[in-house]
């Protein structure tokens, strides 16, 4: 292994990482990978995922729950057509998407619903029945 002594005279030491996070910063939104946003909530009864997907067909969208881990995978396909006029600024990113999450043992995996409208994929992951809040009376006596 080679050590070098730091040199304050170098131009930067951490040239790379300067120049890494100044292209991040600096690219168009169009040529940075894209994750869609997503809201995860909970009811008495169920957990629900909803993520935005706006422009992605359904037959493009993959949804696996295994080992306690949801994935959501999909892609947003970029359609050009051949027009005359051209683009003066793209940036909503395209290409392909992968979310995943982990889930608690609460849930039923049997029971998971998913249902995809106006470009929101809502997964629905229903509690098991041990899971759910109960009340249990408590007799007093006196």
């Amino acid at each position: 292994m080679r050590i070098t002594k730091f040199n304050s005279s170098y131009p930067s030491s951490f040239r790379f990482f300067e120049d890494a996070i100044n292209d991040l910063i600096q690219a168009p939104v169009s040529s940075r990978p894209w994750a869609p946003s997503v809201d995860i909530f909970e009811t008495e009864n169920e957990l629900i995922v909803k993520a935005d997907l706006p422009e992605v067909k359904l037959d493009d969208i993959n949804i696996h729950l295994e080992n306690g881990i949801l994935s959501l995978k999909g892609e947003r396909k970029f359609e050009h057509k051949e027009e005359k006029a051209g683009y003066h600024r793209m940036e909503r990113s395209y290409g392909s998407f992968a979310r995943n999450f982990a889930i608690p043992e609460t849930v039923d995996p049997e029971k998971v619903q998913a249902a995809f409208k106006d470009g929101v994929l809502t997964v629905t992951l229903p509690k098991k029945e041990i899971a759910k809040p109960r009340a249990i009376k408590v007799n007093v006596t006196q």
